[in-house]
């Protein structure tokens, strides 16, 4: 059995390749996609503001302790820190990489404040601690040159004390005390505090009112000390030539004591004798010689 042919006498097969020649053209490009593209957002940094902020911390915190004088020694480490990190922020804001400027000049003046305080402050400290270690010095060396005048005192005040038979020394009082050279003296046979075979001695002591008012003699007697130091022995006989100076002596006047004393033989030849007005008041002068 024969098939009829198609109309127009075309042939199915032949047009096959056809249609698929016409449907299977594309033009030239990117395949379109069957959804819309939209462009993708980028990510925006983050400003990097940490070291504007910790400049102006820091500068803050350098610039309040140096305005203490007592904590100005730690007022230049933050200080210092609060120049450098405000520096690194300044340069950060320059690159666009932190929007705190303002902040971090902010922070590099106060740091900077911060370390001429603290430079200031301890500049001032120097000087108050030198001054005060010079006056200290200074106060040292006074009393030093002042104990050194005293001992210097003392020194000739106890050589001025210490005189030759015959001169003359005067209290404080105004009483001129002179203590003449012993003289040999012969008890009688009613005698005290002589043995026999010593050598007995008068000692003379004349007292004389220097000043305007009446002076007592607290202690009329003397004391005298033979060559080897040891203290002679008083004498007391009947004869009554020895005489105590006791009582006032009134402005101008003098009054004389005299004293016998017995000296052992090997120790006769250098007397000491010490006497003062008022040994409570005054220290003893001494008058020394040989016998």
């Amino acid at each position: 059995m024969t098939m009829p042919a198609p109309p127009g006498d075309q042939n199915p097969v032949d047009r096959e390749p056809a249609a698929r020649e016409a449907w299977g053209r594309q033009p030239p490009g990117p395949t379109a996609s069957p959804w819309p593209v939209y462009p993708m957002p980028m990510p925006t940094p983050q400003p990097r503001n940490g070291m504007g902020v910790t400049a102006l911390v820091l500068g803050i915190v350098g610039a309040v302790l140096g305005l203490f004088v007592v904590l100005f020694w730690m007022s230049w480490v933050p200080a210092l820190l609060a120049v450098v990190f405000g520096c690194i922020g300044l340069s950060h804001a320059r690159r666009g990489l932190a929007t705190n400027r303002t902040m971090a000049l902010v922070g590099v003046i106060l740091g900077g404040a911060g370390l001429l305080i603290s430079a200031a402050c301890g500049l001032f400290a120097v000087v108050v601690v030198k001054e005060a270690a010079d006056d200290v010095r200074a106060k040292a060396d006074r009393v030093k040159a002042s104990a050194a005048a005293e001992e210097e005192k003392k020194k000739a005040q106890e050589k001025a004390r210490h005189l030759s038979f015959g001169q003359s020394y005067t209290f404080e009082n105004g009483l001129k005390v002179t203590v003449a050279k012993p003289q040999p003296f012969t008890p009688d046979d009613f005698v005290l505090g002589h043995a026999k075979g010593n050598k007995a001695v008068e000692v003379t002591v004349t007292v004389v009112n220097t000043g305007t008012e009446r002076l007592s003699v607290e202690t009329g007697l003397p004391n005298v000390n033979d060559a080897k130091g040891a203290s002679a022995e008083l004498v007391i006989d009947g004869s009554g030539r020895q005489k105590v100076i006791t009582g006032y002596v009134l402005p101008g006047k003098e009054t004389v004591g005299k004293y016998a004393f017995s000296l052992p033989p090997d120790a006769a030849d250098k007397v000491e004798v010490e006497f003062s007005p008022d040994a409570k008041r005054w220290p003893d002068a001494y008058w020394s010689g040989p016998n």
